[in-house]
């Protein structure tokens, strides 16, 4: 089997290597580019391709795709948001991704963000370097006794949830099915209207679907408490970003954490440090004082790397053998 593992950066071939070491049967092409309408040709000769987060999979080019012969694309991400399913069985081309990697890598880094959004760590550090040892500007709050809204409770929302319970938060949770790790650490399942009325801090960590699209916009961030940080480790498109910017700077919202960003394909991951972005929304983004953006890199641990390459890898020997893969999802 031979496969295109598009988006790929240094640390996927050390680890897809690695982790299909003695498979003689499998043979990894390795592209640094994205997968894209333009790109989809580089796919010819292959069997299967692998792709990650921003890769475009969309109907026209999973035409191509089949076209060309492939027939599984191996995801190295657990959402698939961005791939055309149903274009998929049409052309009879597999889809598996990786279900679970590391809850606590993405857990753990929308803690840190609001901890770096309260107590300022960057600007303090920074200071320090001119040696500037003065306090002003620099205030927090406690997080002790704050009330936190979790929207989505799955295997990452739970882990978020345990966090914060050990913070000596009040967890506030919503999502279409309950989680019992949510409710036994005194969480409580609310409507969004209420999570939002009564949360200091609301942290997104639910799937990008159609009915969650833009979930934070102009009406709900009115409902909620004037100042409230809001954390989004999930997917871009939750939060309209023009009417995130108008809440920012009426006070609405005070705090801003964002690991995602709707329109991040082409800038995450890359190295722009010599170019002109002409995002307007991002640049602006960037200027203020109460928002950190950081680049999809709340996945970036060792531990979630060497789940994905495992995982995948286990994906793609299984198709070479004939078999069906148990992360399928076309």
């Amino acid at each position: 089997m031979k496969v295109a593992v598009f988006s790929s950066k240094q640390y996927d071939r050390e680890l897809l290597g690695d982790a299909l070491a003695g498979q003689a049967e499998i043979n990894l092409d390795f592209i640094e580019v994205r997968l894209t309408g333009e790109t989809a040709l580089l796919a010819d000769g292959h069997d299967a391709v692998c792709c990650f987060v921003h890769d475009e999979l969309n109907s026209g080019v999973i035409e191509i795709l089949a076209d060309k012969g492939i027939r599984w694309i191996a995801l190295r991400c657990a959402g698939f948001n961005n791939v055309d399913l149903e274009a998929c069985r049409k052309h009879g081309i597999k889809v598996s991704r990786v279900p679970a990697y590391s809850p606590y890598a993405v857990a753990e880094h929308a803690v840190g963000l609001i901890l770096e959004l309260n107590r300022k760590y960057s600007r303090a550090h920074n200071r320090i370097r001119e040696n500037d040892f003065s306090l002003d500007g620099l205030q927090g709050f406690d997080i002790h006794g704050k009330t936190v809204g979790i929207i989505g409770t799955g295997t990452i929302g739970a882990c978020f949830a345990r966090i914060m319970a050990g913070f000596g938060c009040r967890i506030l949770a919503y999502d279409v099915q309950e989680s019992s790790t949510v409710t036994d650490l005194g969480g409580r399942y609310v409507g969004l209207d209420e999570l939002f009325a009564s949360s200091d801090i609301i942290s997104l960590h639910c799937p990008l679907l159609p009915e969650t699209k833009h979930l934070i916009r102009r009406e709900t961030i009115e409902k909620m408490k004037r100042g409230v940080m809001i954390i989004n480790t999930s997917r871009g498109a939750l939060l309209d970003t023009s009417d995130a910017i108008g809440a920012i700077k009426s006070g609405q919202i005070g705090y801003l954490g964002l690991d995602v960003y709707e329109e991040e394909e082409g800038v995450f991951f890359e190295n722009l440090s010599s170019r002109i972005i002409h995002d307007d929304d991002l640049m602006r983004l960037t200027t203020f004082p109460n928002v950190r953006i950081t680049s999809h890199q709340a996945f970036f641990t060792h531990e979630a790397l060497a789940n994905i390459a495992k995982t995948t890898a286990e994906n793609l020997v299984a198709w070479s053998q004939g078999k069906d893969s148990t992360c399928e999802v076309a």
